[in-house]
């Protein structure tokens, strides 16, 4: 059997500072932390990265590219409500995979000039890509709203989706939070569009809900 090439020391690095970052919040993860859980030398480290901040943007850089591909995806085609609960599902799991992101999220951008403005613009795909789901949905009869009520509900939908994680934690902040609570931040974030949806669409988010209420 070929034998499998060894992650070159940066690519560890990366996906070690996630790991720790995840479980213990960035504030909290030294270059030192990060060093000793590796078992290399500070020296090591810094030879990839001078400092955290550039392993934290490396990590963002990669969340970025995901994020937006995922948030491109719904967007090429009209969607009908399973394929919004889909991509819903889909777009938590990218935020729990980078949930030190969302959590952290306040204090990140106040110190990370790239964060803040790179984040900006993550914000604002998520809104325009709720607001075309929206749309799809309206144009095929499966939701009535009025486009100040689309406007809002999107944003509402980002909010949301963005928080979430964050009531989690503020809810048992020294609890586990696991990652099948991410099934309903998707439930609530569909809870918002249930009241704007019509006939047969209404009633598949109904059943699609039905493990989440009793839950």
């Amino acid at each position: 059997m070929e034998r499998k090439p060894k992650r070159r020391t940066r690519e560890r690095i990366i996906e070690t500072s996630l790991r720790l970052f995840n479980d213990f919040g960035e504030p909290n993860v030294t270059t030192t932390v990060i060093s000793d859980e590796m078992n290399i030398s500070p020296g090591n480290l810094y030879y990839h990265f001078h400092n955290k901040d550039e392993i934290l943007e490396s990590i963002f850089v990669v969340f970025e590219r995901e994020i937006e591909e995922t948030l491109a995806t719904p967007t090429r085609r009209p969607a009908d409500v399973e394929d919004i609960w889909l991509f819903l599902h889909l777009l938590f799991e990218q935020i729990w995979k980078y949930r030190f992101l969302y959590r952290d999220l306040n204090d990140l951008l106040t110190r990370n000039r790239l964060l803040e403005i790179h984040f900006k613009r993550i914000l604002a795909h998520k809104v325009r890509t709720a607001t075309i789901l929206c749309e799809g949905l309206v144009a095929a009869g499966a939701m009535r709203a009025s486009s100040e009520e689309l406007r809002a509900l999107a944003t509402n939908m980002t909010v949301l989706a963005t928080y979430w994680l964050s009531y989690e934690y503020t809810c048992d902040p020294r609890g586990q939070v696991e990652s099948g609570r991410i099934g309903r931040g998707v439930y609530q974030v569909m809870a918002l569009v249930s009241p704007f949806l019509v006939g047969e669409s209404r009633g598949l988010l109904e059943r699609l809900s039905q493990e989440y209420i009793a839950a």
